[in-house]
């Protein structure tokens, strides 16, 4: 078997996180073993993102850390994989020396070939986007630990305006539901507390008559201890069914991450997202009808293209209207091969960081007063680790995804524990001493479906 030792560096969202494991389950079956250290590897492998320019910016940073490497061992594989391949592959082949593979989301299962043919001193490329492939018969490798991640479908067919990912990952193809649920099974008897179920849009999920909703019930049902998240949902096809499939099931975290990107119709209809503010400020109320203690999070976008300031504020109201408990948001990023690339960026940088200062400031406001009427409450956590800030301390979630430490007095990672918040600012809420809930007392309803 083969024992060369693969270096991997993950960019991106958590779909670029869940496709590493997947590459590992490919290289792992093919004899390869993994190393943390890129000087000790004989592979390395960059796992990429091309959403904003910013990240692209940084792969090429480190690819001159790599170079300094290679000097010093010239046998060295080094190979792009994920959107930014798909993207930039004759680039990256034909530019950047360092580079000796590329491979795209969807052709990871020739990794062993590509890399053998690299060691013999070819170059690779392998940037074919699929109709079908899925991986769904790969184990992805994982360490033991507390979440998973599960991508239940690829790709993305609602070609917004400003983003890459159909043309990076292809149209959409979901997996079978059943093998979904399998690997759930075999994740809850590892000891996993939490699945996160992953998709450019899991909103479109179908397997047959089976839709997004009933994915979520049939996972939700292996382990009604086992918390359940999923991200991302498109506004479009954030049906009544699936709120009250959230609303049904306990362990379904009452979290739903729901991109609004503009609080301007104009804009949005550029965009090409196919909904109005009208029908996202409707879908937030039935949700918050139906789920008691839902919390938000979105999506903005500062300075798209002919964005003007009446439009700036029409998004500043929407995240007064809304009051998120949090937001991703950045700054417009021209992205070539996009509809919005062609419409020109005619909103100059200062005026972009203007605008997004003003909404990153209002969003923590926001986020600020929502956390301080925690206090004093108690709330369910999971813990999933030591506090960045001291050994002394745990990290762990609410079931609405906010960041709460404690004490780690009598507590272990893993564990699901009560706690009662003192204090707390815009992103983190603090909790003195918790006591732990044991996985039986932690279900409050559960109904079969």
């Amino acid at each position: 078997m083969n024992k060369q030792r693969v270096y991997i560096e993950t960019y991106g969202c958590q779909m670029n996180v869940a496709d590493t494991e997947i590459v590992k389950g490919i290289l792992s079956r093919s004899g390869y073993s993994f190393t943390e250290n890129a000087e000790l590897a004989d592979v390395i492998l960059i796992n990429t993102c091309a959403i904003r320019e910013h990240a692209e910016e940084r792969i090429y940073g480190r690819l001159g850390a790599f170079r300094t490497i290679k000097k010093h061992n010239p046998d060295l594989v080094v190979g792009i994989l994920g959107c930014m391949a798909e993207r930039l592959r004759k680039q990256l082949i034909e530019e950047e020396q360092v580079v000796d593979l590329v491979a795209g989301p969807d052709e990871y299962r020739r990794l062993p070939e590509l890399i053998d043919t690299a060691l013999v001193g070819e170059k690779g490329i392998a940037v074919r986007l699929s109709k079908t492939e899925t991986y769904d018969d790969i184990e992805p490798y994982r360490e033991d630990g507390i979440s998973a991640w599960i991508a239940v479908m690829r790709g993305c067919d609602k070609f917004c305006t400003f983003c890459v990912v159909p043309f990076t990952r292809g149209r959409e193809r979901s997996r079978p539901l059943m093998s979904i649920v399998d690997e759930v099974k075999e994740l809850t008897r590892r000891g996993f507390k939490e699945v996160n179920l992953l998709g450019q849009n899991v909103n479109s999920y179908r397997d047959g008559e089976y839709d997004f909703a009933d994915l979520l019930a049939a996972v939700a049902k292996v382990d009604p201890t086992m918390r359940v998240r999923f991200i991302t949902s498109h506004p479009q096809d954030f049906s009544d069914k699936l709120i009250h499939t959230i609303a049904e099931y306990e362990n379904i975290c009452n979290y739903i991450h729901l991109p609004i990107q503009s609080g301007s119709n104009r804009i949005l209809e550029l965009m090409n997202r196919t909904y109005t503010v009208e029908h996202y400020l409707e879908r937030v109320e039935t949700a918050r009808k139906i789920i008691p203690g839902v919390s938000f999070s979105t999506d903005i976008i500062a300075g798209f293209p002919t964005e003007t300031e009446e439009d700036h504020q029409m998004t500043l109201e929407i995240l007064r209207k809304v009051r998120f408990d949090g937001a991703f948001m950045f700054k417009y990023s021209p992205r070539e091969r996009t509809k919005a690339f062609e419409m020109g960026d005619d909103i100059p940088d200062e005026v972009k960081t203007q605008r997004l200062n003003e909404i990153i400031e209002l969003q923590q406001k926001i986020s600020y007063e929502i956390n301080q009427d925690l206090i004093g409450k108690v709330v369910e956590v999971l813990i999933e680790g030591f506090s960045k800030k001291s050994k002394d301390f745990y990290m762990g979630r609410t079931d609405t995804n906010k960041i709460v430490i404690l004490p780690k007095e009598d507590l272990e990672i893993g564990d699901y524990c009560v706690a009662k918040i003192i204090r707390a600012n815009s992103a983190t809420l603090f909790a003195e001493k918790a006591e732990k809930l044991e996985r039986s007392n932690r279900i409050t309803k559960y109904a079969e479906v």
